[in-house]
């Protein structure tokens, strides 16, 4: 468990103003059995761009990508204050839908977890259960996201064959097509790649790059070289707070916290 020293927030891009931000945090904590995990958390995430989140561990950052869709409603004895807002509706409002919620988001966890069904019924199986029953319309959405995620080809010859029988880089693949079919307008993914080779990580890795024209993507990762590779902007968090949020290349390059440089050096795991 780390004991964290106390740390001052520095002023950078963190609270600067953007256009209509897909996700903007206000005020969040999260307490878990009376623990303080997150601590006044405020931020907007910029749009169509990938935003890693990094840090060491314990330090929130998975906890913080769970509020983004609900998930951290799962977790035993959790307290949340705060507003969370997608496209300005507050996800834990009194009125919130969290079906509708999830909706909106694809998630990409950990390890592949793919449905146990045919390849196609995979990708199916989200426009079924919003109310998309014709055969043909169906198929065009097994097709385009199979081919969105590079998977086609691999795939068009055995649809009707079981998803288990897949590489788990192809299942990851998968996992991530079924939940783009449902036509989400941000993508989450929590070491998304932890578990796989390296040619199956690069693929995943160039998926995500070419995905953030049309969503906004934010990544939990450990691989700081990962998130040089794939991100726009990073978000450090440590101790439960935000220190430090900004472009890549200046966050991993000429952090302005003496933390972050620590962390980013390798002095801090």
């Amino acid at each position: 468990m780390h004991a964290y020293p106390s740390i001052e927030t520095k002023e950078s891009s963190l609270n600067s103003p953007l256009t209509d931000p897909h996700i903007q945090i206000k005020d969040l904590n999260v307490y878990i059995d009376g623990r303080h995990i997150l601590k006044n958390i405020n931020l907007a995430l910029p749009n169509n761009s990938v935003t890693s989140i990094i840090g060491p561990s314990g330090c929130g950052k998975t906890t913080l990508l769970k509020t983004l869709n609900r998930l951290v409603d799962d977790t035993k004895g959790v307290e949340i204050t705060g507003s969370v807002l997608v496209n300005g509706e507050d996800i834990y409002g009194k009125d919130a839908e969290v079906t509708h919620i999830r909706k909106k988001m694809g998630l990409l966890s950990q390890k592949p977890y793919p449905l146990p069904m045919s390849i196609y019924d995979n990708v199916a199986y989200g426009p079924r259960i919003h109310g998309i029953k014709n055969k043909k319309e169906l198929d065009k959405i097994v097709e385009t996201q199979l081919r969105n995620v590079a998977l086609w080809d691999e795939v068009k010859d055995r649809l009707g064959q079981s998803a288990s029988g897949l590489s788990i880089g192809q299942q990851q693949r998968l996992c991530l097509a079924r939940g783009l079919a449902v036509e989400p307008e941000i993508i989450l993914g929590d070491e998304s790649t932890s578990a796989l080779d390296p040619l199956s990580t690069a693929k995943i890795e160039e998926l995500l790059i070419e995905l953030k024209q049309d969503y906004t993507i934010v990544l939990v990762t450990h691989i700081l070289r990962q998130a040089r590779r794939v991100s726009d902007y990073i978000l450090f968090v440590y101790g439960g707070e935000i220190l430090e949020f900004g472009p890549t290349e200046q966050v991993l390059l000429n952090p302005q916290h003496e933390i972050t440089k620590q962390y980013v050096k390798g002095f801090i795991s």
